[in-house]
């Protein structure tokens, strides 16, 4: 089964942290963290819907300035979510700036911004550019089962976490794979196309029997015709979505594993920090970062499929191999046994 959900470490394990996820089939992507995105094409870079921040330490955020010199001009909207104060941080890169010839510009790019504290309780502004980017007020609320973004292609979740500071994980998730059995729609007399996508809408929106879905056979729509869903669900088999999680910068405390291990549980994807190698404990203690051995035994716990350490200290530099051999390790939960030079 194709995954949908393709996931690009931007600046390798190294650099920055940025995790750009496009979706198959579709236009779309999304960002976790804002680090230096530089590499990444306008293109790339236009296709964003949403960006999720872990928090505002720069080499999590510097990325802001290219995304929003990209997008200046067009007709945008961005939603960004980050941990308190995150309102207050973007509308001072905002506010960093001249805008006073907006009225010549011929699109409106919006922001919507979303601070979680916490106790995922939310508050959210907007931030227009023909209004010079003035803070709006859009409300409060509170986060339903860790749930930030439910779309009907994918959800995203997150955690409150510590790393001296507010600090937010995440996980996303496809609602369900689709197989599409070309046979069965051969024995209907079914053709397939992009109706089909209509079909896997209404099996994830959990629409009823009776529910008439568009089967279009031809650009000229001549033939198109409804037929109910529930004589159409034989033609597809639903199988568990892809899950990512992504989690970065935080301390090594039973609170945060606790939450990151629920947040990640059973996911195919965990992308997690390992700044400090494992015999560098007391320095991770001290700079509320992960160890390589501490990032692959929370992998283990969580029962992830597949674990991707990146965000090394550059004090490493030159030695991601060891690295990631120390994470793995852990996350077969084998003793580390140092190899000779």
């Amino acid at each position: 089964m194709r995954p949908l959900l393709h996931p690009m470490l931007v600046n390798g394990r190294t650099g920055d942290p940025a995790l750009y996820i496009e979706t198959l089939f579709e236009k779309r992507a999304i960002l976790f963290d804002l680090g230096d995105i530089t590499s990444l094409s306008p293109r790339k870079i236009r296709r964003l819907e949403h960006v999720f921040v872990s928090h505002a330490h720069i080499d999590h955020f510097f990325g802001f300035d290219r995304l929003l010199r990209v997008l200046v001009g067009r007709d945008k909207k961005i939603h960004l979510y980050g941990p308190n104060g995150f309102v207050n941080h973007v509308h001072h890169k905002l506010q960093a700036y001249l805008w006073n010839l907006v009225d010549r510009e011929p699109g409106d790019l919006v922001f919507v911004v979303t601070e979680i504290d916490p106790s995922l309780s939310t508050q959210t502004a907007r931030f227009r550019l023909k209004t010079a980017f003035a803070a709006e007020a859009m409300g409060t609320g509170r986060i339903d089962e860790g749930i930030v973004v439910k779309d009907p292609t994918f959800r995203v979740s997150t955690a409150a976490l510590e790393h001296r500071t507010p600090c937010l994980g995440f996980a996303i998730e496809e609602p369900a794979h689709f197989n599409i059995w070309k046979t069965r729609l051969a024995k209907l007399g079914l053709p397939v196309g992009p109706w089909l996508g209509s079909l896997k809408r209404a099996v994830i929106e959990s629409k009823p029997d009776d529910f008439p879905v568009r089967i279009s056979s031809s650009m000229t729509n001549s033939n198109d015709r409804d037929m109910p869903l529930g004589k159409l669900r034989d033609v597809l088999t639903v199988t568990p979505g892809q899950k990512i999680g992504y989690v970065t910068d935080v301390a090594d405390t039973a609170g945060n594993r606790k939450a990151i291990i629920e947040l990640v549980k059973g996911a195919d994807l965990l992308f997690i920090e390992s700044a400090f190698a494992r015999a560098d404990v007391a320095l991770a203690t001290e700079r509320a970062h992960l160890t390589t051995e501490a990032a692959g035994q929370i992998a283990r716990q969580a029962g992830v499929r597949r674990v991707e350490p990146f965000h090394f200290s550059a004090r490493y530099t030159g030695k991601d191999e060891r690295m990631q051999n120390e994470v793995m390790a852990a996350f077969a939960g084998q003793p580390w046994v140092k190899k000779d030079p």
